[in-house]
């Protein structure tokens, strides 16, 4: 890990961070010189982790008490969260018309009001500071509809919103906010959605992958570090001036 990269001294707050997208991020920002705390709600994934740079923190951002108090413990520990990382997230599928409140409360608690909590809370410290980097994982579901995963598609939409008023909100301070849009990558969560998709259909395993992958303009299933070089990018010098917006990932023009 490098002793002088431009993220040394800054602490970092990944949710979701043990595995997957999370996990590739909170290491590029530590390879990077950051501190990191990682949360997710299972503390033996983050252990399994965690090390050097990498500080596990288990949280719960469908749990309001949950977030207040993991992030209070990291910022104790390690200053103020100069870098927010809310990724933590589930995806998973039903036509709308077979969707019960119970199932869409429990996406949107997850996936919108846990990236809400997790930047409300890294906020009240950032803010004592003169930067920070705010970047929410959404999906290319959060730019256009997703046929079969409405409640996913909705909570990912909501968070584009989210992010873009926080951007206006503190337009002209030295803190950004961001969102990526990722298409399928390869990670757990797709790899449970192929069995599912080939459950459901009939189809292999590997029918499923290469339906998913497919979805993606390049088809090919995408690397969780292009996404951790994208989310980097918004955090080193240069960036100063990208604010508010929406950066695809899927291998094409969406």
């Amino acid at each position: 890990m490098s002793e002088t990269g431009s993220l040394t001294g800054k602490h970092a707050l990944v949710t979701g961070g043990g595995t997957g997208i999370g996990l590739a991020i909170a290491e590029a920002l530590a390879d990077e010189g950051a501190e990191v705390t990682i949360t997710g709600r299972r503390a033996d994934v983050l252990e399994d982790v965690a090390g050097g740079r990498l500080h596990a923190q288990q949280m719960d951002v469908a749990d309001e008490a949950s977030v207040v108090e993991g992030t209070a413990a990291a910022v104790s520990a390690r200053g103020p969260v100069q870098i927010c990382v809310a990724n933590a997230g589930i995806a998973e599928g039903k036509t709308l018309q077979k969707t019960d409140l119970d199932f869409w409360r429990k996406v949107m608690a997850i996936n919108l009001d846990g990236a809400f909590l997790t930047i409300r809370e890294s906020m009240r410290s950032m803010t004592q500071t003169d930067w920070g980097r705010v970047i929410a994982v959404s999906s290319i579901a959060g730019l256009h509809g997703l046929k079969g995963a409405g409640a996913y598609s909705a909570s990912k939409h909501g968070v584009l919103g989210l992010i873009r008023t926080y951007s206006e909100e503190y337009l002209g301070t030295g803190f950004t906010f961001n969102s990526l849009c990722p298409g399928y990558v390869e990670t757990d969560i797709v790899r449970k959605q192929a069995v599912s998709i080939a459950e459901r259909t009939g189809q292999s395993v590997e029918e499923a992958r290469g339906y998913m992958a497919s979805a993606n303009r390049h088809k090919t299933l995408i690397r969780p570090e292009e996404v951790a070089a994208a989310a980097l990018w918004l955090c080193r010098p240069g960036s100063e001036s990208v604010n508010g917006i929406e950066v695809p990932i899927a291998g094409g023009k969406i």
